[in-house]
């Protein structure tokens, strides 16, 4: 297990809007980015498009994320190919895995009902560290949030799985 080395990750989902609901499907964006906790420094990102089985990218969605159903049409592969390509770049059970929430349960339950193994074992909720860290108990706090209190100037457009990533690679080499 590398320890010094962090995958941050974010991911978006098909989305709508009913009568004012949010509602989530399956994932359509995983990005990536490495934090190397001894150099102090992002030092990989990715970004992959997922082409969902069932699901449509809603006008809502595109919207929210500005992945359009074209995008997904042109460059979307299924869950299966993204995560081995993932797995080639940045490593599964060998690494440590992170996210804002609880990411990892949206992938692996996505894995499950699609037969596909699960890409690593090893996962830091770092909302949960945050709170912890900063004495927040039940209080809940957004991504963006947390990173502009603690000073981090938030880059590039909210909803975007690549951008969020990077953003919480930022903040995680604040907090780890």
């Amino acid at each position: 297990m590398n320890h010094n080395r962090i995958v941050c990750f974010d991911l978006e989902m098909c989305c709508w809007s009913e009568n004012g609901v949010g509602r989530t499907g399956e994932i359509i964006e995983v990005g990536l980015a490495e934090i190397d906790l001894s150099k102090g420094e992002i030092v990989k990102r990715a970004q992959y498009y997922v082409k969902p089985e069932h699901d449509e990218v809603s006008l809502f969605c595109a919207e929210l994320t500005g992945i359009t159903p074209r995008k997904i049409e042109k460059q979307g592969r299924p869950l299966e190919e993204v995560l081995k390509s993932m797995l080639k770049n940045f490593g599964g059970r060998n690494k440590i895995y992170a996210s804002w929430g609880r990411d990892d349960l949206i992938l692996l339950e996505e894995c499950q009902q699609k037969g596909i193994d699960a890409p690593f074992t090893e996962f830091i909720n770092l909302a949960t560290l945050y709170r912890i860290q900063n004495r927040l108990k039940e209080k809940r706090i957004g991504h963006k949030a947390a990173q502009e209190a603690k000073g981090i100037e938030w880059e590039g457009r909210q909803h975007s799985g690549y951008v969020d990533a990077y953003n919480l690679a930022k903040l995680a080499l604040t907090m780890l």
